[in-house]
Formats: C-alpha cells, sequence, structure tokens
C-alpha cells in the first residue's frame, strides 16, 4: 500500500479542519480548547484510505498567534493544501503561510476553495484570479484549484482524485537515508508508557531499534509502531508514525526534539547557510537576532552576514549567512529551514543548512564568498556534495575530516558513503586514510615536512639510526588523527623516500662514526658478548677497552637503538646471551620425564653461576616473555 503525507495551510477559519473532517470522517481538533473556540491551536492529525492509497492529513494552525505551530507541521510534507475560503480571499496568514511553504521547498500542492456553496460564480472566479496571482511563478502555479464545499460534499470526490495523481508522482522518499523523526507530540498512555508522533522523513524504523533523542544525550528504544493508527513492525520514510518508547519518560521529552539514529545529526551551535529573504520582509541587518525553525523545533539565533563590506541584506535578495544558535541543533547539509523576525515575530525568509559544522574562521573576509560557492546547493540538486566535501576536506588542514562525518555533517546517506569516499580518491579531490579524509595538497605538504624533519635530525645526531615515530608525529601534526601521519609515512616508504622501522630514516643515511667511536663499538659489544649472563659494568668497560666513557655511553646507547643489546631492569645483556637463556630454559623442561620442569633462585643461580643481583632480573625477563611462570617461589617452565 502507497502513501503520502498532506498537510493543510491557510488564513484562520478557511475551514482547514472542517474539509480534513469531511475528506476522513475524523475532527483532527482534539484539544477542548479547540472545540470551543473553533480553532486549531494545535497540530491535528487524521488519515483515509483511496483504494490502495493511505493518506495522512496533518493539519496545521491558522492564526498567527500559532505560525510557529504551524512550522513543525510542515517538515516532511509531500503535498500541502492551499486553503482559502471563497467567502474571504487570501488573507495574510494564506501569505505566510504559502510563503513558509515556498521556502521549505514543498513540491507538490494544490489549491481548495472552500465555502464554495457560500459564493456566486462570479465571486468564485475573483477569488481564483487572486490565487492564480499568489502563486504564479512557485510551485503552485499550474496546480488544479479546487472548489469544494464540506457542509453539501460537493468537489469533495475531484479533490480525493487530483490527492491521488499526486501521490503517484511522490518517488522521492529517502528510505536508505538516517532514521529521522522530528517529536511533533509527545505524550504518556496508560499501559504503554512514553509515546512520540511525528512524520518519519527519512530511513526507516523497526521494533527494538535504540535510538538517540537530540539535542541533548538521552537513547530510547522503540517498544512498539503505529502507523496511520495500525501496528506495524516498521516505519518507512514518508509515513506518519506513532512511536512507544523504553528508557524515557515523557517529561523527558519536548516537540522539537528529533529521534534519530545515532551519531546521524551534528549537535552544534553554528552553522553556515544560504538565505532567501522575502520580498515582503525589511533589511536584515548583520548581528540580527532571530528565531530559526528546522523540522519541529525552533531556537533563537544571531545572523551573520558573509563578505567583508556587506552590513545587511536587502528584501528579496539571496545570501551566504552563518547563524549561531542561543542553545544546541541537531542539523545535517541540506536541511531547510525558516527564519521569522525577532519582534514582531513574522516570517521574514528561509534557506537550506550548507554546512551545520563550519571552521572556526569567520565570514566576514574575501575568502568567505569562494568557500560559500564551493558549499553550494541548488534546488534538489545533490550533486554538489562532492565539491562541497572537498571544500570541507581543504578547510580541515592536516586535521582531515572524519569518514564517518559525512552523514551527520554532510548528509549522505550511510549506504553512499564509500560511493562518495571512492568517487573522491578517484578525482583526486581527497585521500582516505581509513578513518578520515585529507587532501591531496596537505599530504604533498606534510611529506615534505616529514622528509625536513628526518632530515635534520640526521644532520643533529649522526649516530642515532632515524626520529622515533611518535616524536616525528608530534612534531609534524602535534594532536592530529593518527591515520594521517600513517598515511604519509605509507606514502613515503612506497615511493622509496624513507625507510621506516622502529625509526624513520632517509634511504640514504648511514651511521657516521669516528674510528675511535667505531673500535669502542667494537669492543663494546665483544665485551658483553663474552660477558653472557654476567656482563661488565659501564666503568669497567671503559678501563678494558682503553675508550672514554662518553663514547661508551654513546655506544651503549647506539647498541641498545639496534637491538643488539637489551636492557633488563637496570642491568644490560647481549641479545645472544638472553636467546641462548630462553632455548635452555625451554630444551630443560623436554628432557624432564613427565615435561614439568621448575626453576626456583638458588638453582639458577647454581646453574648459571650467576648471583642473585643477576638472577632475580633474568628470572622476571623469563615470565615476562612467557617462557617461565612463577608459582610461590618456584617457576614453573612452560
Amino acid at each position: 500500500m502507497s502513501h503520502i503525507v498532506v498537510g493543510t495551510a491557510g488564513h484562520i477559519d478557511h475551514g482547514k479542519s472542517t474539509l480534513v473532517q469531511a475528506l476522513t470522517g475524523t475532527d483532527p481538533d482534539r484539544l477542548k480548547e479547540e472545540k470551543e473556540r473553533g480553532i486549531t491551536i494545535e497540530l491535528g492529525f487524521a488519515h483515509t484510505t483511496i483504494g490502495d492509497l493511505t493518506i495522512a492529513f496533518v493539519d496545521v494552525p491558522g492564526h498567527e498567534r500559532f505560525v510557529k505551530t504551524m512550522l513543525a507541521g510542515v517538515g516532511g510534507l509531500d503535498c500541502v493544501m492551499l486553503i482559502v475560503a471563497a467567502d474571504e480571499s487570501v488573507m495574510p496568514q494564506t501569505r505566510e503561510h504559502f510563503d513558509i511553504c515556498r521556502l521549505l521547498q514543498v513540491k507538490r500542492g494544490l489549491v481548495v476553495l472552500t465555502k464554495a456553496d457560500a459564493v456566486d460564480h462570479d465571486t468564485l472566479a475573483i477569488v481564483r484570479l487572486e490565487v492564480s496571482e499568489l502563486t504564479k511563478g512557485s510551485f503552485l502555479q499550474d496546480a488544479p484549484v479546487i472548489p469544494v464545499s464540506a457542509r453539501t460534499g460537493a468537489g469533495l470526490e475531484v479533490l480525493r482524485e487530483a490527492l491521488v495523481e499526486i501521490a503517484a508522482t511522490v518517488t522521492d522518499r529517502l528510505e536508505d537515508g538516517i532514521t529521522r523523526l522530528p517529536i511533533d507530540r509527545a505524550f504518556s498512555m496508560q499501559g504503554f508508557g512514553t509515546i512520540v508522533t511525528g512524520t518519519l522523513i527519512s530511513g526507516q524504523l523497526c521494533g527494538e531499534d535504540e535510538l538517540s533523542l537530540v539535542p541533548g544525550d538521552r537513547r530510547a528504544r522503540v517498544r512498539t509502531i503505529q502507523v496511520h493508527g495500525r501496528r506495524r513492525d516498521r516505519a518507512v520514510a514518508g509515513q506518519r508514525t506513532a512511536v512507544n518508547l523504553s528508557g524515557i519518560e515523557t517529561g523527558e521529552i519536548a516537540r522539537g526534539q528529533t529521534l534519530a539514529a545515532a551519531g546521524a545529526l551534528t549537535i552544534t551551535r553554528r552553522s553556515d547557510a544560504m538565505l532567501n529573504l522575502l520580498s515582503t520582509a525589511k533589511s536584515l541587518k548583520h548581528g540580527a537576532r532571530v528565531h530559526f525553525h528546522q523540522g519541529t523545533n525552533e531556537v533563537l539565533a544571531r545572523v551573520s552576514i558573509a563578505g567583508v563590506a556587506e552590513t545587511e541584506i536587502s528584501p528579496g535578495s539571496r545570501a551566504a549567512i552563518r547563524l549561531r544558535f542561543e542553545s544546541p541543533v541537531a542539523l545535517t547539509r541540506g536541511d531547510h529551514f525558516i527564519l521569522r523576525a525577532y519582534s514582531p515575530t513574522v516570517t521574514i525568509g528561509g534557506g537550506v543548512v550548507l554546512d551545520p559544522e563550519p571552521p572556526r574562521l569567520g565570514v566576514r573576509h574575501v575568502a568567505s564568498s569562494a568557500r560559500f560557492a564551493a558549499l553550494a546547493i541548488e534546488g534538489d540538486d545533490r550533486s554538489a556534495d562532492l565539491a562541497a566535501i572537498r571544500r570541507m576536506v581543504e578547510d580541515a588542514g592536516s586535521r582531515g575530516v572524519a569518514t564517518v562525518s559525512l552523514t551527520p555533517r554532510a548528509g549522505i546517506a550511510p549506504a553512499r558513503v564509500s560511493a562518495v569516499v571512492r568517487a573522491l580518491e578517484e578525482g583526486e579531490h581527497a585521500r582516505s586514510t581509513g578513518e578520515r579524509l585529507v587532501s591531496p595538497a596537505v599530504l604533498t605538504t606534510l611529506s615534505r615536512r616529514l622528509l625536513a624533519i628526518v632530515s635534520e635530525h640526521h644532520k643533529a645526531q649522526p649516530l642515532v639510526d632515524g626520529v622515533p615515530r611518535e616524536e616525528a608525529r608530534e612534531r609534524l601534526l602535534g594532536d592530529a588523527h593518527p591515520s594521517i601521519f600513517e598515511r604519509v609515512i605509507s606514502d613515503l616508504v612506497a615511493t622509496n623516500k624513507l625507510i621506516v622501522r622502529d625509526r624513520l630514516a632517509l634511504p640514504g643515511h648511514r651511521l657516521d662514526l669516528s674510528p675511535e667511536e667505531s673500535h669502542g663499538r667494537k669492543a663494546i659489544e665483544e665485551a658483553y658478548r663474552r660477558g653472557g649472563l654476567k656482563p661488565p659494568d659501564g666503568v669497567s668497560l671503559a678501563a678494558d677497552a682503553k675508550v672514554a666513557a662518553v663514547i661508551v655511553e654513546k655506544m651503549t646507547a647506539l647498541l641498545l637503538r639496534q637491538k643488539v643489546l637489551v636492557r633488563v631492569d637496570t642491568l644490560i645483556f647481549h641479545h645472544d646471551a638472553l636467546m641462548t637463556l630462553k632455548a635452555e630454559m625451554q630444551a630443560f623442561k623436554a628432557v624432564t620425564a613427565d615435561g614439568r620442569a621448575t626453576v626456583d633462585v638458588a638453582t639458577f643461580k647454581d646453574r648459571y653461576g650467576v648471583s642473585r643481583k643477576f638472577a632475580i632480573p633474568l628470572l622476571e625477563w623469563l615470565d615476562r616473555e612467557r617462557v617461565t611462570r612463577r608459582v610461590g617461589t618456584t617457576r614453573v617452565v612452560l
């Protein structure tokens, strides 16, 4: 069964709720105050079935005081019915609701002339002309204009047929996108607990899903799901959905929050955007305070106009802006929003989010124009996403952009992330480290800098094999992500420009030892080899080898780095002596009758003719090497 969500829009008392009731048999006005006053205050919902099509109606308030509630109902609509009463024609809230639908880029709709039985043909013709003037050049320019009477039923069948035709054109559902349900109602039901409702604007919802409530840090689990009043195993994008949640109380939820997959949206206090200011609005000044509406959420924000000299945005114009929110907002690239003036609270414009996580560099400089041009979204064309991500990567420099952020920040569906990364690499717009995307130019610069660091180290310390990896990483990137450093190294190794072991070195680097140092190195290695498990100390080494103490210190450090010598606690042994010890201990187990062998300190001292000074560190080393395991005062050979 197919489905669409249809919203009403129009002036107060133009018959929106009455029309929905006539189409569905359900009164969308649910509050006692609404029924007493005859106006919609809160969002109302009803649905009907025509053949195999389910139509869910979102009835919104028409009164100016409740426009922000209307805004909460517009998100996720497939179609809008612009309601105009034939006996009053176009009124102020008709225009404001229509402007909001245009600014949010609602794609489909029709015009319904209600109370058609209350006027004559000439009046109806005049209303048609006024509606035509209002909708000229918009998504409703060629839409059907259908006169109806909820009282007599005239025109209702024509309206139903028109809605079925519109439903056939709805194909742009984002079922493979992130799970995202802006909450427009939250309440508690006896026997069930917490219930939230909203229009699932992308992704899917299934029982037992664990989701995040954003902005905020609460998690909740989906217990059961209802779609259009019936229990379902899952809900998909475009459906009006009620979700029974566990793990959270109703008082912890507010309209304006969103139920979403963990990490699917950016929680932010600033966002770069493109704004369209209505021609009927006043000029918007730099730094102006505004009401920001997105989905069901409303927050206060400040507007910064991009550019060096721009101080205001003229009515009817388009401008790049940065919004600074007074409280956190959950956004992603491509989200549409509405701005209303701080006071009086009238709709002044709307736009689209370009980057919900912009760099801290401000927008009041020359370069900001180029940046906003790269981030631009034209209509519904998302082919610009690659250019936008490329710019985000360039802005990030050596920090790179986390691959996992392409969904919450760039609005890329999780299923498309791998393909987007591949396209960026194939186009040489970015390089992947596996975890982050980095600009090719940045990697080239980092490679040059790393080679310079290694070269300088060779000159400063010619007796050292190379730069320790961690030291090189900190000097090159500071606290940047380690995967970027590893990508730089792998590129240099692949082109034979760097040799990587425990340290980083240039291919042509050789230890430049003086004759005295060369003699000292050879004598020291031989002394430790002869010493076996009873190695010499530094003082005796200098005397026996007839080498200065400073040379002994330098060459011992060199042999340790080359792993010819091995430090065990405070003692130093030749690598070969330790390997021989390990082999002998393992062989000792093999010659025992039952395959079990133990050794204690006294046995070890007698066997190898060493003092306790050497025996204890060597036995502890054997424990660490998993040759033995200490059990009380004895070691078991493993």
